[in-house]
């Protein structure tokens, strides 16, 4: 097991109990990861037995600071979800909700009581609150959302609004990384992350296509902080930016797992309102200088919130109010890359590098030579090449955002099959 110097000693006699049931192993080696958080993160478990658990992780460096194990819940769980500290949702075998209060998770772990608030119905697989007062749940490949009004919820009248959000949720395993976002691992291997926007509508991004297929549990406090169980061992992974899709930034520790083995638990949640994510704020670009993708899109919804005019001759001030750009689709993305000068769709690639199109982030551009150029704003559904783009369109449309597909169909009226993907040489994560 990993545990902080400082809390060796407060925990060395629960340590030997822990261990004598098979939740702990001894490891070492530290590594260190940056998170926004209230406190040590949350983890609440039920034991084959369906006793209680309660783990404390230390979200900066990965150690478990204890482990605790409660009482018998009386029942026998099926899907539980962490309200917040000290409130648990709890789902039974036989379709029942119950309500678990806890009492204490400091020293030990002593429940206020065990309150079944709903009879029948409750039949989710899996089941996860965002901590923003959405509760999600999956069942035959559907998920649910309900909004939760109570810290203690008594029944319906706190836990309400139900939606069926969509189909096609086949995932082996479900965890709430922040006010509607879900991330999530699927049989085959993929980490996905989505961004719940309501009924029929939500947006999908593969963070990683494969490696994924041994994690049995996954839990988030938010934050971009990400548990996986593997094999029994807890092992932890750090989101630099869980807002973005992109899972090139997720930090892996293989070598210094919360711990190696031991984590037996039937079920694992975790308290997603622990951490945050509070993107830093990058340094301002100057022109023709290193620009982040976040002030490319802070560039471009400028431009589309002004609904700036369409024109081949005219020009328009950015943001800042000190450079001019044409107000064509080429110069639009020139401004938005806070370029030197008004590019065209023929001279945009001489700043610019060709990419796969799978490989496009927010900021990168889809441009269609001597024809139109259009601002990648980010992936709806990257499995099935859906996209938000921004682009100055035409004189009768003006600025425009609007959904398309990289593989198929037309993009602003154009052969989609005609763009190719490219990547502003200066532009940098942010």
């Amino acid at each position: 097991m990993k545990l902080a110097h400082a809390a060796r000693r407060t925990a060395s006699a629960l340590a030997v109990g822990a261990m004598s049931l098979g939740l702990l192993t001894v490891t070492s080696g530290s590594a260190q990861a940056v998170a926004n958080c209230s406190g040590n993160v949350s983890v609440y478990g039920t034991l084959a037995d369906g006793r209680l658990t309660y783990t404390a992780i230390a979200p900066n460096t990965g150690d478990r600071l204890r482990t605790l194990i409660g009482p018998d819940l009386g029942f026998t769980p099926k899907a539980m979800a962490t309200l917040n500290f000290n409130t648990v949702l709890v789902t039974s075998t036989t379709g029942a909700l119950y309500r678990v209060d806890v009492q204490t998770n400091d020293s030990a772990l002593a429940l206020a009581g065990v309150e079944k608030i709903w009879d029948s119905g409750w039949t989710f697989d899996q089941m996860t609150y965002d901590g923003a007062g959405h509760l999600y749940g999956t069942v035959d490949g559907q998920l649910h959302q309900y909004v939760v009004s109570q810290a203690k919820p008594q029944g319906s009248q706190h836990i309400a609004q139900h939606k069926v959000i969509d189909t096609g949720f086949v995932l082996k395993t479900l965890a709430a990384a922040g006010d509607d976002r879900l991330v999530a691992s699927t049989a085959d291997g993929r980490l996905l992350s989505y961004k719940i926007n309501g009924v029929n509508d939500w947006d999908r991004s593969i963070l990683k296509a494969d490696g994924w297929s041994a994690v049995d549990s996954l839990v988030s406090p938010g934050g971009g902080l990400y548990y996986g169980r593997t094999n029994g061992g807890m092992y932890w992974y750090h989101d630099v930016d869980p807002t973005d899709g992109d899972g090139d930034d997720v930090a892996y520790h293989p070598n210094d797992p919360v711990d190696a083995s031991g984590w037996t638990q039937t079920l694992l949640s975790a308290n997603a309102g622990n951490c945050a994510y509070v993107p830093p704020a990058p340094p301002a670009s100057v022109q023709g200088g290193q620009i982040s993708r976040s002030e490319v899109l802070v560039r471009a919804k400028n431009w589309y919130s002004r609904n700036v005019q369409y024109s081949q001759s005219a020009t328009a001030v950015d943001i800042n109010g000190d450079d001019y750009y044409r107000t064509d689709c080429s110069g639009f993305v020139s401004m938005a890359w806070h370029l030197n000068s008004s590019l065209t769709t023929q001279t945009l690639p001489g700043v610019s590098t060709q990419i796969a199109k799978s490989a496009l982030k927010p900021g990168d551009a889809l441009n269609y030579s001597s024809t139109h150029v259009v601002l990648f704003a980010g992936w709806k559904d990257q499995a099935a090449g859906t996209f938000y783009y921004y682009s100055e369109g035409s004189p009768s449309s003006d600025m425009n955002y609007n959904v398309a597909n990289v593989n198929s169909g037309t993009i602003d009226s154009h052969p989609a099959s005609a763009y190719v993907a490219l990547r502003y040489d200066k532009i940098v994560s942010g």
